[in-house]
């Protein structure tokens, strides 16, 4: 028996970002090693999956937008925070870091 083939991703999205948001967007992705569009997919999914029961659409909408909106800015909001970080909080950092590479992922953050 055939396994099921996965639908064609025939749908696009446009949105507009500044050069800057856009450019530390992909360089997460680059680091993460995924695109642009499977790190949105995953988030659209991962809202989808975390939204309650019965859930207006518009609400699922917002979450998955508001997600790529502070995925794409948080990288630049951060990096001010974490120069200037306290011992123990290097401390809380350095233990979430399970790869050690200077950069918490979701992967990690999530298996705390």
């Amino acid at each position: 028996m055939a396994a099921a083939r996965e639908p064609k991703k025939s749908e696009s999205i446009e949105i507009r970002l500044s050069h800057k948001a856009k450019a530390e967007f992909m360089e997460r992705c680059q680091h993460e090693r995924a695109s642009a569009s499977e790190a949105i997919r995953s988030m659209i999914a991962l809202s989808a999956r975390n939204a309650p029961a019965g859930a207006a659409l518009g609400a699922r909408w917002r979450t998955a937008v508001a997600v790529a909106a502070g995925m794409a800015l948080g990288a630049g909001a951060a990096a001010p925070a974490l120069a200037h970080a306290s011992q123990p909080s290097r401390e809380a950092f350095a233990a979430l870091d399970r790869n050690h590479d200077g950069v918490l992922s979701y992967i990690e953050f999530s298996a705390r």
